[in-house]
């Protein structure tokens, strides 16, 4: 069975991180996001992987390649103008001779795939979705089920009062080659709003496939974090750190010996962390940073090349590559897009999200 991911959104809620980068290649453990997605199919035997993409789509191509160092065969298909989910899979309809996986580009699961395809089979389904349970569902698709497991309802973002189920929409589904003919070419069209609820008036078979498997969408900054608090603390099967291992330095590196590092945490390659610097994980920082005497760093993640001056801070927060705090200056639950400078004792308070190639100011100067 071939894959598409859907990876051609801008990640607005993601902004100010995928003003540069795509989405699906921000860092994951220092990994881009996409190559676990690839990764977990290929561990299903999914390597015929199609990349529906659009925004910022040149550097997704240029690190995966034909993606044979993944063991997968990946194919590119950009579209020209924005065309939701459903008009996405259309664009790439002629690759798609047999029933077919559709994910969404920004979903981190465990989903059993093999056994979601098998169900699909065994049913004769023209669509099956995975379904996952939260705990809010207003701000996601609430669908019912029937006591077969076959779909009766779907309803997106739904008001507290209309909450019947807290099992929704996970992102992926398997599609019978039909659904796409019934889509025009060239429209924009969503699966979730116009093409699913139009088979269900049909009658067609559409069933669902709950998984309590861990499912996170990592659509925004806070998202973003909370992913690697939960991959770091052993909640996804498909990353878990070995017992006494809960600190993981990449070489080569220059790490102090009066440095205290509290697990988890990762640290990339070619990093230099000076005196007395303090890391509280989970942390994660990415290849050739410098993290000077006396800084702080608490549940964050830093991207490449990012400059800590003395006695920085920082807590809950994200730094995209390239980015400088000097002396003193602290950030809490902050997030700063790549190239970012911080001067010398300044404050980023929570919610702070500073654009990319920003030099900020001390205020009176």
């Amino acid at each position: 069975m071939k894959a598409v991911i859907l990876v051609g959104g801008e990640g607005t809620r993601l902004r100010p991180l995928t003003h540069n980068t795509p989405k699906a290649m921000m860092p994951v453990l220092n990994t881009p996001f996409l190559v676990h997605v690839i990764r977990h199919l290929a561990r299903h035997q999914v390597t015929d992987i199609i990349l529906a993409q659009g925004y910022l789509a040149p550097p997704i191509e240029g690190y995966l390649g034909n993606g044979s160092q993944f063991g997968v065969k990946l194919s590119y298909i950009v579209e020209d103008t924005p065309r939701g989910t459903a008009g996405a899979v259309k664009n790439v309809e002629r690759y798609l001779d047999e029933a077919c996986l559709v994910l969404n580009g920004d979903v981190f699961t465990d989903l059993d795939i093999t056994a979601m395809t098998d169900c699909h089979r065994q049913r004769k389904a023209r669509v099956t979705i995975a379904l996952t349970p939260v705990d809010d569902p207003t701000s996601y698709g609430l669908i019912e089920t029937n006591a077969d497991g076959r779909i009766t309802r779907f309803l997106e973002k739904p008001r507290p009062e209309e909450i019947t189920t807290n099992m929704i929409n996970a992102g992926t589904y398997v599609l019978e080659p039909e659904v796409l003919t019934q889509i025009a070419p060239q429209a924009k069209v969503s699966f979730e709003y116009e093409v699913f609820p139009q088979l269900l008036a049909r009658g067609e078979p559409i069933f669902a496939f709950p998984s309590s498997a861990y499912w996170i969408d990592m659509g925004t900054p806070e998202k973003y974090l909370q992913l690697h608090r939960d991959l770091l603390g052993g909640q996804s099967c498909q990353y878990a750190l070995t017992p006494g291992k809960e600190v993981i330095i990449n070489e080569p590196g220059d790490i102090h010996p009066t440095a205290q590092i509290k697990g988890p945490a990762i640290i990339g390659a070619r990093c230099t962390i000076e005196r007395q610097v303090k890391i509280n994980g989970p942390v994660v920082i990415g290849n050739g940073c410098h993290i000077l005497e006396d800084s702080v760093i608490e549940d964050s993640i830093l991207w490449q090349n990012v400059r800590l001056g003395p006695g920085v801070s920082l807590k809950s927060c994200v730094v995209a590559d390239n980015c400088c705090f000097h002396a003193g200056s602290t950030g809490e639950a902050a997030v700063l897009g790549n190239n970012v400078t911080v001067p010398g004792n300044y404050k980023l308070g929570p919610g702070s999200r500073i654009e990319p190639g920003t030099t900020l100011e001390v205020k009176g100067k």
